[in-house]
């Protein structure tokens, strides 16, 4: 698969070498001129990488902070019946085919956002250079937040469940509540579980296309935190989508090479993911057995 992609992908390195990781001019223009049959187009990629990594580093903060929550509350706090109750529904949403969250996204979140969170005067701020639809940052990252979530979770309290019980018992017994007893003792030894749910999470995050393509906006643009409030709102494009929305073009050498460019880099960063988390782990081992 890396040598099938690799090769398709070698006209655009063999025309600009790495140049198309950077910005520079309208991503959309650029495509849009291959896909006419100009050549020599000098394509820029930076607004793509910038918005998938974008999307999924919230995504991913703010699941890892939810999940955690829920499996100790799931573990240690909730009632047995409650517990037995939550599992599968977890489970449950894990397994939720991605379009539907796509579809709750674009029919629900994106009209309420558009209509009730951005204001008339935020619109026309920025009326000049993007248009402010309410399909977006802040859509895309409650969609992914919402569909990563539950993977973590289902992994974190089965971690969690598989700490020796007495570990808890005696951090209780010298003291400690018993969330607290959960935070310092039984987290500190599912570090290597946390590490391995969070790449996972983070794999399915940056290479989701359908619900990105849906909630996004659809426009190569970067949102800027130095726009203010106006930045979770503006619209954006990941590399995955892109690779969604030029289906129809890859007839076209110079847009086969582009897609097949992009695929290989969303190759190259679930392998960085999957790398990342083993060296991480193996450090927490080793702390853990050097402690």
């Amino acid at each position: 698969m890396v040598v099938f992609v690799t090769a398709r992908a070698a006209p655009l390195f063999s025309s600009q070498g790495l140049s198309w990781l950077g910005s520079g001019g309208d991503v959309d223009t650029q495509i849009g001129a291959m896909a006419n049959g100009a050549t020599h187009v000098q394509v820029h990629l930076w607004p793509l990488i910038y918005g998938s990594l974008l999307t999924t580093a919230l995504a991913i903060v703010l699941a890892l902070a939810i999940s955690l929550l829920t499996a100790i509350f799931i573990v240690d706090l909730a009632p047995a019946r409650v517990r037995s109750l939550m599992l599968p529904v977890i489970r449950l949403l894990a397994s939720v085919p991605s379009v539907i969250y796509g579809l709750i996204g674009i029919l629900v979140l994106v009209p309420f956002v558009g209509n009730d969170l951005i204001s008339a005067g935020q619109k026309e701020s920025v009326i000049n250079v993007i248009q402010l639809t309410g399909a977006g940052l802040l859509v895309s990252v409650v969609i992914l937040t919402v569909m990563v979530t539950p993977i973590i979770t289902a992994l974190t309290v089965e971690a969690l469940a598989s700490v020796p019980r007495s570990w808890h018992e005696g951090a209780v017994a010298l003291g400690l509540n018993p969330v607290r007893a959960t935070i310092t003792v039984s987290l500190r030894a599912i570090r290597p579980a946390i590490v391995a749910a969070t790449a996972l999470a983070a794999a399915r995050a940056l290479g989701e296309a359908i619900v990105i393509d849906m909630v996004s906006g659809g426009k190569s643009f970067s949102p800027n935190p130095a726009d203010g409030l106006i930045f979770i709102y503006e619209p954006l494009r990941t590399m995955a989508s892109t690779i969604i929305d030029q289906g129809e073009n890859l007839s076209v050498p110079a847009v086969r090479s582009t897609v097949y460019a992009l695929a290989l880099l969303l190759m190259v960063s679930g392998l960085v993911l999957s790398l990342a988390s083993r060296l991480i782990r193996r450090s927490f081992r080793r702390y853990e057995l050097s402690s």
